[in-house]
């Protein structure tokens, strides 16, 4: 497997030119983009339509190249958004194409690269949130490991993306006699997610299947995952599951690694996934070094009691900005402090 790694600028949520170059430019084979997984400049939150406006102008352009409809584009390939470009974070695409056809003939301890995206079946509305969530993303998990053949540990990120309780699906819902996991689209998310990051820790076995209850969905935090990266949002209606590895099997060039976070300002938690990857970056990435760094995923989140290095923050009180934009826009100058790059695809909130 060889896998190639493109980050494109975007000037605003249905900018798709950098990647329409790429396919008339013949730089990459339509047929071989796997996941397409970016950031857009809406709010984040359950009404953020900017998400949904990024999708269907991506499928418009990846449809004429295949052949197919924007529709038929998303059952084949994932294409996956974050909303919200606080602070410095610039919005952007990264675009990713897997070449099967390329085999490593001498396979060493040089380990590099691998990628499977795999999509679940449609959740209902009722099951959003809770262990049918759950058990989707754990499903799409372990195939997606399967197909990679590769041990647990070297796997290193997770990126699922799934839907979250809109207010026409809690109505229609509840229409039916049927109960939802909560009234709030945007509580929605916090279950959503939570399901989410549970299912990967199951399908990766880093917690036991009967450890995990509907009840312990984002409450019992001592459940999680350590590679877990989950959002959701209304313009979709089941999950996208990307797993990320290193195999001493695959041609790519790239490789990646990750590291956990102490809190939304661990600048050396930053250097350590950059380290993790392969890249040793002292202090501010150079620009050669800058150059060697494909992309970056991370996840933000406000500090527990907003209190910060033992001071008092307002993220978590603050009425007019939700804590997640907060979060994103502190990690986001973090990053790029030291990348040199806004290019970042930061996600808000962590539940497990």
């Amino acid at each position: 497997m060889k896998v190639e790694i493109y980050r494109l600028s975007m000037n605003n949520p249905g900018d798709a030119q950098g990647l329409q170059q790429l396919l008339d430019s013949n730089v990459v084979k339509v047929s071989q983009i796997i996941a397409i997984i970016g950031k857009t400049e809406g709010n984040g939150g359950a009404n953020d339509f900017t998400r949904a406006l990024a999708t269907h102008t991506v499928s418009e352009a990846l449809g004429k190249s295949l052949g197919i409809s924007p529709a038929q584009v998303t059952k084949q390939i994932v294409i996956a958004w974050s909303g919200g470009c606080e602070g410095v974070l610039s919005p952007h695409m990264t675009v990713f194409t897997r070449d099967m056809s390329v085999t490593n003939p001498n396979p060493s301890d040089e380990k590099r690269l691998v990628i499977s995206a795999q999509q679940t079946k449609v959740l209902k509305p009722e099951q959003i949130g809770r262990m049918p969530h759950v058990m989707a993303v754990a499903k799409a998990v372990g195939t997606a490991v399967e197909e990679l053949g590769i041990a647990h540990q070297d796997i290193h990120y997770v990126q699922v993306k799934g839907p979250l309780l809109t207010p026409e699906a809690i109505a229609s819902t509840q229409a039916q006699g049927k109960d939802v996991v909560t009234e709030d689209p945007n509580l929605s998310k916090k279950y959503a997610r939570g399901a989410m990051g549970l299912g990967v820790a199951v399908g990766l076995k880093e917690i036991p299947q009967n450890e995990v209850t509907e009840e312990a969905i984002a409450h019992d935090m001592s459940l999680y995952s350590s590679v877990a990266s989950t959002s959701a949002g209304g313009e979709i209606n089941h999950c996208e599951v990307v797993v990320f590895g290193n195999s001493s099997t695959s041609t790519s060039q790239y490789r990646i690694g990750h590291a956990a976070l102490a809190s939304v300002t661990d600048i050396e938690g930053v250097r350590a996934a950059i380290l993790s990857a392969g890249l040793h970056i002292r202090t501010e990435a150079t620009k050669a070094e800058a150059q060697q760094i494909a992309a970056i995923f991370a996840k933000a989140e406000a500090p527990i009691h907003g209190v910060l290095w033992g001071q008092r923050t307002t993220m978590l009180s603050d009425a007019d900005i939700h804590y997640e934009r907060n979060a994103r826009a502190a990690l986001g100058a973090v990053i790029t402090s030291v990348t040199h790059d806004p290019r970042i695809f930061v996600s808000g909130a962590t539940e497990h």
